[in-house]
């Protein structure tokens, strides 16, 4: 198993990418932190998987939160090897102007802020093991910016950016971060992002724009994780994997 005798902390995970990056990590031999506001979906998948994980509630826009986290995670599994920074919220796709003040601070706070948050809270616990992985979840959003999400797409080029400069500057304290963006998928998000209601029509408009035809899975994203987060990507750190299905060709 890839992930043999490793511990992870997964936020946004009691549905979508999060579960199934969870289920993944935990099938491939890792004790999983399974993180969420939405505590009782989290407790939810973590029954799921089973004793390999536990359930968190946490905001991850509080370090207060996230602090208890990683405390919680580290009770679990006895170390942090792994962090995957998934959580993430967008404003319904819309002119720009009409996005207002308090959308546009979630949306930072939730996709950006929170990553400032994990990153203070975990730097000093993976470098006195000797090393840890980050992965961060962006977006082709924010390599390929569609109209109407202006704002959201701003804070996943951030988030993509970010990860690369990260991986720059923990390099030296064998801390690789890495960055999976993901195309558009079938999430509980999907009504937001695309602006309309989640119908066939709909789907195939945005659906024309990906040269293999479909959506993303929470399989593949949960897939593209594993390998970064892996012992055979040990030599793998700044890299944005874009899982897009040739989108931002």
């Amino acid at each position: 198993m890839r992930l043999s005798g490793k511990t992870a902390l997964v936020t946004g995970a009691a549905s979508g990418f999060g579960a199934e990056i969870a289920r993944v990590f935990a099938r491939e031999g890792a004790k999983v932190a399974v993180v969420d506001l939405n505590g009782e979906g989290a407790r939810k998948v973590a029954e799921e998987i089973g004793p390999a994980a536990v359930a968190v509630t946490a905001d991850v826009t509080s370090r207060a939160d996230i602090e208890a986290a990683v405390k919680a995670t580290l009770a679990h599994g006895g170390k942090l090897d792994i962090v995957v920074n998934n959580a993430g919220w967008t404003h319904r796709n819309k002119p720009l102007m009409e996005v207002t003040e308090e959308e546009f601070d979630r949306v930072y706070a939730i996709n950006v802020k929170s990553i400032y948050h994990m990153t203070h809270t975990i730097v000093p616990i993976m470098s006195g093991q000797g090393g840890g992985v980050v992965v961060n979840v962006g977006s082709v959003a924010g390599i390929r910016p569609r109209p109407g999400l202006t704002w959201y797409n701003s804070s996943k080029g951030a988030v993509n950016l970010a990860t690369r400069s990260l991986a720059v500057e923990l390099a030296p304290q064998k801390i690789r971060v890495n960055c999976v963006a993901p195309v558009m998928g079938a999430t509980g998000l999907l009504d937001s992002f695309m602006g309309v209601p989640d119908t066939p029509e709909n789907r195939a408009r945005f659906i024309a724009t990906i040269p293999l035809g479909r959506l993303s899975e929470p399989k593949d994203i949960a897939n593209a994780c594993l390998y970064l987060a892996s012992d055979e990507a040990e030599f793998i750190t700044g890299v944005v994997l874009e899982v897009d299905g040739g989108r931002t060709i």
